[in-house]
C-alpha cells in the first residue's frame, strides 16, 4: 500500500505519527535508545494502571486489583519489542478480551457444579481449560498476545479476580487502553508503533522473468566465458 493509499496518511502528521504512521521506515536505533525507551514505556504504562486502580475510589470500592499480573507480560512486548506481531494493537486488546472472556465463562460453567467443594476440586481442570481454550480462539482471531494466557487462567484459578466476574471484561479493556496509549506515547518518540493496527501491509509483488528469458540470460553469459577465456 502507497503512502497515499494510507488511512493514517490522510491525517495531520503530529497526529498521524502519534498512531505509528511514517512516509518511510523508520532507521535502526541503537541499543541503548532502545533500552531506554523500553525502560520508560513499562515504567510509566505499570504505574498508570496500578495509579487508576488503586486510587478511584470507584474501583476500590468494587475490589478491582491494582493490576492484572499478566500485563506485566505484555509491557515486554508492547515496550520492548514493539515490532513483533504479537505486541501491535489487535493482539494486546483483543488477546486480553477473549481471554477474560473464556476464562469467565469457563469458571461460570464450573460454577454450576452441585457442591463448592467440588468446584474448588476441580479449578485446575477450570483453569487448564480456560487457558488452552483460549490460545485456540486468539489463533482463530489473529489476536495471538502471549500474556492473554495468564489472563485466562487468572479468572479461574486467582480468587480475587473471580470474584469480579463479569465485571472482569471492562477493567481488561481499560488496562490495555492504558497500556496502549502509553505505549503510542513513548514508543513513536524515537521507534514506532504500532507496525499494523490490524493486519500487515503486504509488500508489493515482484514480477519474475520468464523461464525462457532466464535461461536465455544464462546461456548468453556462457557464451562470454567462453569467448573470455584464454587458450
Amino acid at each position: 500500500m502507497s503512502p497515499s493509499q494510507h488511512r493514517l496518511a490522510r491525517l495531520p502528521t503530529p497526529v498521524s505519527r502519534w498512531l505509528g504512521y511514517r512516509d518511510v521506515p523508520p532507521p535502526k536505533q541503537p541499543d541503548y535508545i532502545v533500552w531506554i525507551w523500553s525502560f520508560v514505556g513499562a515504567f510509566l504504562g505499570i504505574s498508570l494502571i496500578q495509579a487508576v486502580f488503586q486510587q478511584a475510589h470507584y474501583f476500590v470500592e468494587r475490589g478491582v486489583p491494582s493490576i492484572v499480573a499478566s500485563y506485566g507480560a505484555s509491557a515486554v512486548l508492547i515496550y520492548g519489542a514493539v515490532d513483533v506481531p504479537l505486541a501491535q494493537p489487535r493482539a494486546l486488546v483483543g488477546g486480553h478480551f477473549l481471554g477474560a472472556l473464556t476464562g469467565i465463562c469457563i469458571t461460570k460453567l464450573f460454577h454450576l457444579l452441585p457442591t463448592e467443594q467440588r468446584f474448588h476440586d476441580l479449578l485446575w481442570l477450570a483453569g487448564s481449560l480456560s487457558c488452552a481454550t483460549s490460545i485456540v480462539l486468539m489463533q482463530i482471531t489473529g489476536t495471538v498476545h502471549p500474556p492473554a494466557g495468564a489472563t485466562a487462567l487468572l479468572a479461574a484459578v486467582n480468587t480475587e479476580i473471580r470474584d469480579m466476574g463479569w465485571y472482569y471484561l471492562p477493567v481488561i479493556l481499560l488496562t490495555s487502553s492504558l497500556a496502549l496509549v502509553v505505549a503510542l506515547i513513548t514508543n513513536n518518540v524515537q521507534r514506532r508503533y504500532p507496525v499494523f493496527w490490524f493486519q500487515p501491509t503486504m509488500p508489493p509483488k515482484t514480477t519474475s522473468p520468464p523461464a525462457s528469458s532466464s535461461a536465455s540470460i544464462v546461456e548468453s553469459k556462457r557464451e562470454d566465458t567462453a569467448y573470455a577465456t584464454p587458450v
